[in-house]
Parts: structure tokens; sequence; C-alpha cells
């Protein structure tokens, strides 16, 4: 008996097995990148807060023990909301929407610093028995997902502003003047990303050109005094107050500087010791040029930029207007903060205090951008192509 023929090649295509993601290579990408950047994240905050914990009479593991506590809720919470089904989210708006108001709210009302004390000159954490929250960070997710769902109802309205962008106005202002009142720059960026939300929708551009030069007094009387003017000031003119304004950017260029192409090597870095403020979050991404060096730099700008193609590529697809809004928005939401705060590292644009995503130290941040990253996925499972016998989409723009 001749022997049986051995199959050594597939007589198709090759399939990506289905691993609970969902079928087709975005959902793996994208939590890949994900775990790579946070894991990245942990190792970057036991060299950047060795001395930190130092001074505070602390344990050296205790920020990245903190951070991992952090990352395990988000991570948690991103597989929860991959398996949810995105349009769940568009009945979840206004309710959302409200009780992050409600937390925003309490950090400005009077008598309420019992739980909403001021940190470092400011309100913006309320202490809760899970540990202190960010209202803020929670706000920049319910607005962009609360967005997403009028845009859709207002698509043949956004000609006329009275009924295309003002009901937009009037509630974006509900969240973002208490943003405001505590965290100027938290409340320009979640204004951004509601703005890129409706302008994907179809809103018109002269609105947004009308509304700018509306709001143009009130940034310019914001950035006109106070440390922000100070800030501007540096910004212009590095060698403004060194020892001031210009200090913080001043050290944060030394440390990328002294880097090199290959850093001083992991642990090694000398501006963590005193020298630049906030090594652990604000100015992150100095220690990573420091260590890491140039190597390194493009080493983390490449997995956010494959993280934010992957969530534009999602939005694409994405199976309708809503999870295509929310895509872009969340994604959106990863690619500002991640380029604002790398310029800043690098000077290019005036101190604003934002973090970097999935590496700075912060739960907040960190539980709210992973949990924006398990609606990326969700999204994606959702994709006709995804499904097994689903029809592509025929919706303009989606190919």
């Amino acid at each position: 008996m001749a022997p049986r023929p051995l199959n050594v090649a597939p007589a198709g295509p090759v399939a990506i097995p289905d691993a609970g993601l969902g079928k087709g290579w975005e959902p793996a990408v994208l939590m890949g990148v994900t775990l790579m950047l946070f894991t990245f994240g942990l190792v970057t905050l036991s060299s950047a807060t060795t001395f930190l914990a130092h001074q505070a009479g602390e344990r050296a593991p205790h920020y990245v023990l903190q951070q991992a506590f952090g990352g395990a809720l988000g991570l948690g919470a991103l597989v929860v909301f991959s398996r949810i089904p995105y349009h769940w989210w568009k009945s979840l708006a206004w309710p959302g929407l409200v009780f992050t108001w409600i937390l925003l709210m309490i950090l400005i009302l009077p008598g309420t610093e019992g739980i909403a004390p001021r940190i470092n000159g400011a309100r913006r954490w309320l202490l809760l028995p899970v540990g202190r929250v960010q209202p803020s960070e929670l706000a920049k997710m319910a607005l962009v997902i609360w967005t997403a769902a009028l845009a859709v109802k207002k698509q043949a309205h956004f000609k006329s502003l009275r009924r295309g962008l003002l009901p937009f106005l009037l509630v974006w202002g509900a969240i973002l003047i208490p943003i405001g009142a505590e965290d100027f720059s938290t409340a320009c960026l979640a204004g951004l990303l509601a703005g890129i939300v409706v302008f994907a929708a179809g809103a018109r551009i002269a609105h947004f050109v009308f509304l700018g030069l509306v709001l143009l007094p009130v940034v310019m009387l914001k950035l006109g005094s106070g440390f922000r003017f100070e800030r501007m000031q540096a910004f212009w003119n590095p060698t403004f107050d060194p020892s001031g304004a210009s200090y913080q950017v001043h050290q944060s260029l030394v440390a990328i500087g002294s880097g090199g192409l290959t850093g001083v090597g992991f642990g090694e870095g000398r501006q963590k010791f005193g020298f630049v403020p906030e090594p652990h979050n604000d100015f992150i991404f100095a220690m990573i040029g420091e260590e890491w060096g140039l190597l390194g730099v493009l080493f983390v700008v490449s997995l956010f930029m494959t993280l934010v193609m992957v969530g534009f590529r999602i939005a694409q697809r994405a199976p309708d207007l809503f999870s295509e809004l929310l895509a872009i928005g969340f994604t959106s939401l990863i690619a500002l903060q991640a380029t604002l705060h790398m310029s800043v590292g690098l000077g290019l644009v005036p101190n604003t205090g934002l973090a970097l995503p999935l590496i700075s130290y912060g739960r907040s941040n960190l539980v709210v951008t992973l949990a924006s990253i398990g609606i990326l996925i969700a999204i994606a499972r959702a994709q006709p192509d995804a499904q097994p016998g689903a029809q592509p989409d025929q919706r303009g723009g989606h190919a």
C-alpha cells in the first residue's frame, strides 16, 4: 500500500486563530502593544521613583506597586469593556455624563474638602475607599461617549449653528467649566476631544472658527496671568527665569540630551535625583530619553504610532457611525496625550502637565486609558469581517 501524502501546506488562506479577542489582527495587535507600553512603564517607574520613595520614607517599589494595582484594575476594565456590546454605551451616555458632573461639582463646592482636599495647590482628586480618583479623567471618557451618541442624532442639523453645534456647547460647558477651575490643560484636552468627535461626524469647520473666536478672550485671560503666563514666556524664551518657569523644561532637555543614542543605562540616570520635577509623571519621557537614549525614545514612539494607527483603522472599519466616532474619540485621546506629553519634554509646546498614557504614574489616567482600549477592542470585535458569515459594511467611506 502506497503511503498517504502529507498535507504540508494549507489549501486556503491562513487565518489567525480565535483567541477570544475576535477574529482579525487588530484586537491582538492592540492588546500586544498596550501590554508592552504598560510593562515598559512599570520598568521605567521602578527607576524614576527610587529617589522619590526614599524621600517620602517609603520602600523603593512603593510607586511601582501602586501603579501595578491600578494596572490590574485597568486590565480588568479592559477585559470587561471589550466584551460589552459597544451600542450599550449609547444608552449609558447621559447617566455617565451626569454622574461625572456630580463628581466634578464635589471638587469645587465649599465644605467638601474632607473628600476633595487641596493637593499640590489644586483640588483634583476625590478620596474614596478605593483610593484617590481624578474625576477629570472619567470626564474625558464620558464626554467622548456622550458627544458620539448625540452626534449621531444631530446628523441632519449640523448645517445650523443653533440646532447643530449649540446643544453640544451647552453640555460641554457644564463639564469643562468645573474641570477648568482646577486643571485648565485637561479642560482644553477634553474640549478638543469632543470637538474632534463632532467634526468627524460632519460639523462645519466655519462653526469651529466662530467658536474659537468667541473663546479666544477667555483663553487669553487664563494664559495672561499667573504661572500660565510665566510658562508661556518660558516657552517663547527658554532663557527666561532659568531657575523658575524655565527650570522644568531646561532640566528635561538636559536629561534627554545626556542620553545620547543608547542612554546612560537603566537606573543610572541622574536627573531623577531632585533635578527634573515629577520624573515619574509629567516628565517621565525625559527619564526615558536619559536612561534609554534615542533608541528607547524611538521604541516608545513606534509603539504609540502603532496603537494609534490600529485605532484609526478600527474606526475606519467600524460597523456604524456611533462606533466609528467612539473609536476616533478614544484613539485621539491616547494620541493627543502622548504627543503633547512628549512635545513638552522636548520643549516644543508649553508645559501642560499631561501624563504619558500607560507609562506615567497615575492610576486614574491608567484605568481610563485601558478601559478606552477595551471599547476599541469591542468595536473591532463587531467589525463585519470579524464575525463568521457577516457581510461587509456597505456604509460610505468604509472599505
